[in-house]
């Protein structure tokens, strides 16, 4: 009893986990040893491996990432090699240092490292991954660069031998080691064993040499390698076709660089034309311009000049071409040349310039007396055509001699005069009419003159009406042509188209109530103009007066012999000329009773009238009953 009650009491403070443990656990587990579950997983072996890389993390990732120690090794459980609960000063490392294989580690010994003790790089104190893995950690006090080109001495330096290098210039610098440069020295660049901030340029060696006698002594720059490069100083390799753009040729390519080049290279540009070097030789005396080499060339400056005149504004064409440069250039300022024909030709001009100084426009340089064909006609105020375009007409038919081509008139009757059969009677304006094609073709509109053609005159020829060529005579009024064809005798006048038009000889129309004072009506309107009208009309009128009153043409039909004055109509109506009627009143009737009685009396039957007749024998005179 009293042992079951002391276990009880023990049993309170640990649980049966503690109490089952193998022993105490090191003295770096020692905080876990109360709780079992930091390190072990119940009934799960496998996940102690888990945990403990849980809590070394360290080695967890180097085992994630198969580097270092615990990553390159073999694949196994953690407690195969640290095993735990053997005390608090156990040590569950255990590490055969002879047999260790290094390899498998993230620094592999090569060369005299495999020689070096593990102290050396593993200082106590320090775990075994914190070694340094860098040279200069361990040879820091062997640098004798004294840490100028940095903690990679692996770059130069290697294992077997620490005085022997194998740096690669060319890789791992900026400046590539060729030619002679491959064989110097590393001093001869690198003084004092001085390796960083070395100069990289060719002046910053080989200044002393330019500034020497047989240099340069700056003129050309600091950038040697434009001429030189590292094969060797001599021969310069400066290409001057390829590497400016000025290509040497000729007398040029032998020429020293100071010659042209007097100033500094890269402060004073060189011009590249010919005249900056050869202003002193320029005879033209700048009136050519400064383009030198369009005449001369590099191979002799008094080289027979290579000038191609045809890009001037002047080309060389037919006898120019074979003509001597002195025979238009008198001096050497060439550009005083005349350029124009007249210029050199003023002795062969027999137009004694009253055409001008444009020679060209007729002459050519292949022949001076040749000009068919040259001249355009169409550029003057009178154009060739037709005709006048043919071959066969020659200049000297219009122009009469070389002094007066100007002067020569452009108008169709200056030339034709001979051939205007209308006598000048139809004016200068032959063109009118006729055409450039053939004189006899006309083409003359009718209808811009005084006597427009309309009716049936359009198809009537012109002879029909003008009996000669001089057209003019010809009569502008009907009667002059239709003389024959007056039926009327002159009755009616010259006027013909008062009454007639140009559609049809028989269609006529008068108004006669509108243009004369007599209005037809009745049976007039059936009567005959000449019925009426039967005296010639009168010269410049178009008709004889004929009377208004009835008796003008009725007297003959006048039974009563004028007993009854010759106011016909006062009985007689148009209609008909037998139905008589009175229109009088009574004043009227009284007035005709006065009168007949007046003719009685003259008769001597006065008192036979008065006894017999009476007002109602009074009316029967006067046709009432």
């Amino acid at each position: 009893m009293v042992l079951g009650t002391g276990w009880l009491a023990s049993a309170s403070a640990q649980n049966i986990e503690t109490l089952l443990a193998p022993g105490k656990l090191i003295q770096g587990h020692a905080k876990y040893e109360e709780n079992c579950s930091e390190c072990h997983v119940k009934f799960n072996r496998q996940a102690m491996d888990g945990l403990c890389m849980a809590c070394h993390k360290d080695v967890g990732s180097d085992v994630k990432a198969r580097t270092g120690f615990h990553g390159r090794s073999k694949p196994q459980a953690c407690s195969s090699c640290h095993a735990d609960h053997k005390g608090r000063e156990a040590r569950i490392v255990d590490l055969d240092k002879k047999k260790f294989d290094h390899n498998i580690s993230d620094y592999r010994l090569k060369g005299k490292h495999q020689a070096v003790a593990c102290e050396k790089c593993h200082l106590p104190q320090k775990k075994y991954r914190e070694a340094p893995q860098d040279c200069n950690a361990c040879h820091k006090k062997d640098d004798e660069h004294k840490g100028s080109l940095g903690p990679k001495c692996a770059d130069c330096h290697n294992e077997s031998d620490w005085k022997e290098t194998h740096f690669d210039h060319d890789k791992k610098t900026k400046f590539a080691l060729t030619g002679k440069h491959a064989d110097a020295q590393c001093a001869d660049c690198h003084k004092n064993d001085k390796y960083k901030d070395t100069v990289k340029t060719c002046i910053g060696c080989h200044k002393k040499a330019d500034d020497s006698s047989k240099g340069h002594k700056g003129q050309y720059g600091d950038k040697c390698e434009s001429c030189h490069d590292a094969k060797a100083w001599k021969p310069s390799t400066f290409n001057h076709d390829t590497d400016t753009k000025y290509a040497l040729r000729g007398k040029h390519r032998s020429t020293r660089c100071a010659d042209c080049h007097t100033g500094h290279l890269y402060r004073v540009q060189l011009s590249s034309d010919c005249y900056s070097c050869h202003k002193k030789d320029d005879k033209h005396k700048e009136s050519l311009g400064k383009d030198c080499g369009s005449c001369h060339s590099e191979r002799d400056w008094k080289e027979p000049p290579k000038f191609n005149h045809d890009q001037t504004s002047f080309p060389l064409l037919g006898k120019h071409v074979d003509t001597e440069c002195k025979d238009c250039h008198k001096s050497a300022m060439f550009k005083e040349a005349p350029k124009d024909c007249y210029g050199c030709h003023k002795k062969e001009d027999k137009h004694e310039n009253t055409l001008g100084e444009a020679c060209g426009d007729c002459h050519t340089e292949r022949d001076w007396k040749l000009t068919a064909g040259r001249f355009d006609h169409d550029r003057t105020k009178f154009q060739l055509r037709n005709a006048h375009a043919d071959p066969k007409v020659k200049c000297n038919a219009c122009h009469k001699d070389l002094k007066n081509y100007r002067k020569t008139p452009v108008d169709c009757y200056s030339c034709h005069q001979k051939q205007d059969k209308h006598e000048g009677q139809l004016g200068k304006k032959c063109e009118t009419c006729h055409n450039d094609r053939t004189w006899e073709t006309t083409r003359f509109d009718h209808a811009l003159t005084k006597f427009p053609l309309t009716g049936k005159h359009v198809p009537v020829k012109c002879e029909k009406c003008h009996e000669t060529n001089r057209f003019q005579d010809a009569p502008e009024d009907c009667y002059g042509c239709h003389k024959k064809e007056d039926e009327h005798k002159l009755k009616f006048g010259e006027k013909c188209d008062s009454c007639h038009n140009t559609r049809g000889w028989p269609i006529w129309d008068f108004n006669h109530d509108k243009r004369t004072e007599y209005k037809i009506e009745g049976a007039h309107l059936k009567v005959a103009c000449e019925s009426c009208h039967t005296a010639p009309a009168p010269k410049g009128k178009a008709a004889a007066t004929v009377g208004k009153n009835c008796i003008s043409c009725h007297r003959k039909d006048d039974v009563h012999d004028g007993q009854f004055g010759m106011r016909c109509e006062t009985c007689h109506a148009v209609q008909d000329w037998k139905k008589v009627t009175t229109r009088m009143g009574l004043g009227e009737r009284k007035q005709l009773q006065v009168l007949l009685a007046s003719r009685f009396s003259v008769w001597g039957y006065s008192s036979r009238f008065e006894r017999t007749t009476g007002p109602a024998m009074a009316d029967t005179w006067m046709g009432r009953t």
